[in-house]
């Protein structure tokens, strides 16, 4: 099954990179964003096919190394902004979180949620913010070098509030909806205070710690 689950994983991502480039008929960042968002879903490949630590890591650790080189040499051109736009290494970013989530699972014997809050929150809540931010005008406003608006954010805390909701909600710990609160407004804040991409690894990180935590 491991053997197989890296097959899927890089059939998957293969497949969202290729439709990507229908999505990149609307611009760029909306291929960026397509992929941030779809490759969030990976982490239910790792849920159903992978049960050994070094497997489950091989994937995100070579995206790590893919996505780097991406970067400088514009070798993925659907996830990449041009030269002048670049402003950090979030896509590296991404991958490192997933590595780190992967390998954190295994050795820490993490419940498989734990990860899933944290990528999900990034994936979802990270990427819509950026395309309802664009899409819907609203005021800008800056925490340390971030630079977000007021309609991203909301989205940001909105499907961070549902996402982190419905697993606390299935993992059956009390007061879910309490406790839903409690990591969206500050997941909200760090997001807006991401700068060159760095919001790609605190927030999934950060995500998961509270959600391990008040599990």
């Amino acid at each position: 099954m491991n053997i197989l689950g890296i097959v899927v994983s890089y059939v998957y991502i293969f497949c969202i990179i290729l439709t990507a480039k229908l999505v990149e008929k609307k611009g760029v960042e909306a291929s960026r964003k397509y992929i941030h968002i779809m490759l969030a879903n990976w982490w239910f490949i790792f849920l159903f096919f992978f049960d050994n630590v070094f497997f489950a890591s091989f994937v995100p650790a070579t995206f790590v190394i893919i996505n780097y080189i991406s970067y400088k040499k514009d070798l993925i051109k659907v996830m990449e902004r041009s030269e002048g736009e670049k402003d950090g290494l979030g896509t590296v970013y991404y991958a490192v979180s997933l590595l780190v989530l992967s390998i954190a699972t295994y050795v820490f014997h993490l419940s498989p949620m734990v990860g899933l809050c944290g990528i999900l929150v990034m994936g979802y809540g990270d990427g819509f913010a950026g395309v309802i931010g664009r899409k819907i005008k609203s005021k800008e406003y800056h925490i340390g070098g971030g630079k977000k608006t007021i309609a991203g954010s909301i989205t940001m805390f909105c499907i961070s509030l549902a996402i982190s909701a419905v697993l606390f909600f299935i993992v059956g710990t009390p007061i879910w909806y309490g406790k839903a609160i409690l990591l969206a407004a500050p997941i909200t804040i760090v997001e807006a205070a991401g700068v060159k991409g760095t919001d790609n690894l605190t927030v999934p990180l950060l995500a998961a710690l509270l959600f391990g935590l008040m599990i």
